[in-house]
């Protein structure tokens, strides 16, 4: 996933708060949730949490991941990392729609070397000059790779990355960061920055249920995070065993766009207990009334089972993809709360302040 330097000059993702609602339900939701440590944000002073009386039997909170060693910053625009192109292939099967490209770098020889963890970003910045003659903005994108890499080795990280193009004046304009990276070979030297971001990052719990909402290089942050959860050398390597509940509802426009799905449906194979993969495929799939089958229509079908996990503190949801399948998904829930008695719009909120509420939108 990719999103601009105006994203990263406003001081990082674009965040989408979410969920709370009835008595019944809210009292035992609200037990869950403590107040971030730290000051407070913009958005908790403008809107303080509810004084709602908590029974005497509720169970103990959960306090909301701190995630303190999590390295920022170490390589900047000003002193960007040279990384090497170890291989760089299509992710398509034929038929499908586009251009989308799994690459990876090579970061051995870095002074420090540059480390991440599942769920954070790395800037890239694209070879040649603008139209004005300056050097090239830096894009970020989402990694698609765990902190050991995709060869297990500690010393790569992995992207994924369609192309854009859109029309202009009758003519079709290729994306400048995308191409480019589209285009590389191996043995080719990159610019990279980062890593940075700590908003899309996997609780330690491993009784943690996750819902992975996911359109198109959305996808990245989820093989991630999949990887972690059910790769065996990930699992050896990190000694850490998920045992809790993981949903990946994954987007796409035809089946050949899929991205992965050979991975994601060997790891439910292996671990069809703690993996469910709901796909919806817009072009090749009708909705209930008749349209076209997008990721918020499944949600709306898997409903009570997505809030009954809600309802467990443990729980967290992640949102990454094209940043129009917000109000799709927002929607969709207001109407499944609603059916249940529930007011989206008091209970999304509690959700981002307990930090079970991940949103990446480009």
């Amino acid at each position: 996933m990719a999103y601009s330097e105006a994203t990263v000059l406003a001081g990082g993702l674009v965040h989408i708060p979410i969920l709370i609602g009835l008595v019944g339900f809210f009292q035992k939701f609200h037990a869950g949730i403590t107040k971030r440590p730290g000051n407070p944000t913009l958005a908790e002073k403008k809107s303080p949490q509810p004084s709602v009386a908590q029974p005497s039997t509720a169970p103990k909170a959960v306090k909301k991941p701190a995630h303190p060693n999590v390295p920022v910053n170490t390589y900047k625009p000003k002193a960007p990392f040279e990384g090497t192109v170890t291989e760089n292939y299509s992710l398509l099967q034929d038929g499908a729609i586009g251009r989308v490209n799994h690459i990876t770098f090579d970061l051995s020889n870095g002074d420090p070397q540059l480390r991440y963890v599942e769920g954070q970003s790395i800037g890239i910045i694209p070879a040649g000059q603008d139209a004005k003659g300056k050097p090239h903005k830096i894009r970020l994108y989402s990694i698609a790779s765990t902190r050991y890499g995709d060869n297990f080795q500690e010393k790569t990280v992995s992207l994924c990355v369609r192309q854009l193009q859109y029309e202009k004046d009758g003519e079709t304009v290729d994306g400048v960061c995308s191409t480019y990276l589209c285009d590389i070979k191996p043995g080719d030297k990159v610019k990279i920055t980062g890593p940075v971001g700590k908003e899309m990052l996997l609780p330690d719990d491993e009784d943690a249920n996750i819902i992975m909402l996911a359109t198109g290089t959305g996808i990245a942050p989820m093989r991630a995070y999949l990887r972690k959860m059910f790769e065996p050398t990930e699992r050896e390597k990190n000694n850490w065993f998920f045992k809790g509940k993981a949903w990946l509802f994954m987007g796409a426009p035809k089946t050949a766009n899929l991205l992965y799905d050979a991975d994601f449906e060997h790891y439910k194979s292996q671990f069809p207990e703690n993996l469910r993969y709901t796909k919806a495929i817009s072009r090749e799939e009708k909705n209930t009334k008749g349209g076209r089958m997008y990721i918020q229509d499944r949600v709306l079908e898997h409903a009570d089972e997505i809030f009954a996990l809600i309802e467990n503190p443990k729980t967290h949801i992640y949102l990454c993809g094209l940043k129009g399948m917000e109000p799709g998904i927002d929607e969709a829930m207001t109407s499944a709360a609603k059916a249940k008695g529930l007011d989206w719009s008091e209970l999304r909120p509690q959700l981002k302040k307990a930090g079970r509420w991940h949103v990446e939108t480009y």
